[in-house]
């Protein structure tokens, strides 16, 4: 079977900066194609439990905005071949400017925003600021949406969308099964590559979407096992890599 595609999700600076670079290096030796790299924000409107503590115990530290796109930097400058996604929420981009939101972002090595509480036809100027900044805007597709909306959305013209495979918040498992592929069929018909995620968590699930989406998407399970495992970072990065080896079938 071929490798799966992995976008891996972190949060920059969790625990500390230095244990998060070292996750970054386990998932990339372990075969993640994309880090999905979050901000961390105070009240997330998508994020699980892991993600939620996460970021409240990276901001304890005054963790701030610049903050993590120095990490995002040097996460670029350490593995160039590797696209970087930033995940965050709309206040963080619209307070400063989302032009100049943007502009920082590419410098840093954005390749691409994924801001979920920016609607794809409402976005505060996000996808034009991207596009000048040679970003893409990757919109959010959720099951909740209505048939017409979902198809607007599929018919925009974005290269990607990004697919949350369930309603609700991220870190509990997803089932996959023909409502789910049917939505992700929907998700692509007018073209777009589609990233799937939102409770991935095993490599039987990832084998299971894998032939419907451009790359899977995990990320509460890697918290999760780097929570678990922060205060001894050597086996911190051999169970993340492991686990980005299961997923991808590497």
């Amino acid at each position: 079977m071929p490798k799966i595609k992995l976008m891996s999700h972190l949060v920059a600076g969790y625990p500390t900066d230095e244990i998060a670079f070292t996750a970054a290096r386990a998932l990339v030796e372990g075969g993640a194609d994309i880090l999905e790299i979050q901000l961390p924000f105070s009240d997330p409107s998508a994020d699980g439990p892991a993600i939620q503590t996460a970021c409240t115990e990276v901001l304890s530290r005054g963790f701030k905005t610049a903050d993590g796109l120095s990490f995002i930097s040097r996460l670029h400058k350490e593995f160039p071949e590797v696209k970087i996604y930033l995940m965050s929420y709309g206040s963080l981009v619209y307070t400063p400017g989302v032009f100049e939101f943007c502009k920082k972002a590419s410098e840093a090595g954005v390749n691409g925003m994924i801001i979920p509480d920016l609607p794809f036809d409402n976005d505060e100027g996000l996808t034009e600021a991207c596009r000048k900044n040679g970003m893409e805007n990757i919109p959010v597709a959720a099951p909740s949406m209505s048939p017409e909306r979902l198809e607007k959305l599929a018919r925009a013209g974005f290269p990607y969308i990004y697919a949350a495979l369930r309603t609700g918040i991220t870190g509990t498992d997803t089932l996959i099964d023909e409502s789910t592929l049917s939505f992700l069929k929907n998700v692509g018909a007018g073209g777009s590559k589609v990233y799937g995620g939102f409770g991935i968590s095993e490599g039987k699930q990832a084998r299971a979407l894998s032939e419907y989406v451009e790359a899977i998407v995990a990320g509460s399970v890697f918290v999760r096992i780097i929570t678990k495992n922060k205060d001894n970072p050597a086996l911190l990065y051999d169970e993340v890599r492991k686990k980005a080896e299961e997923l991808t079938g590497k």
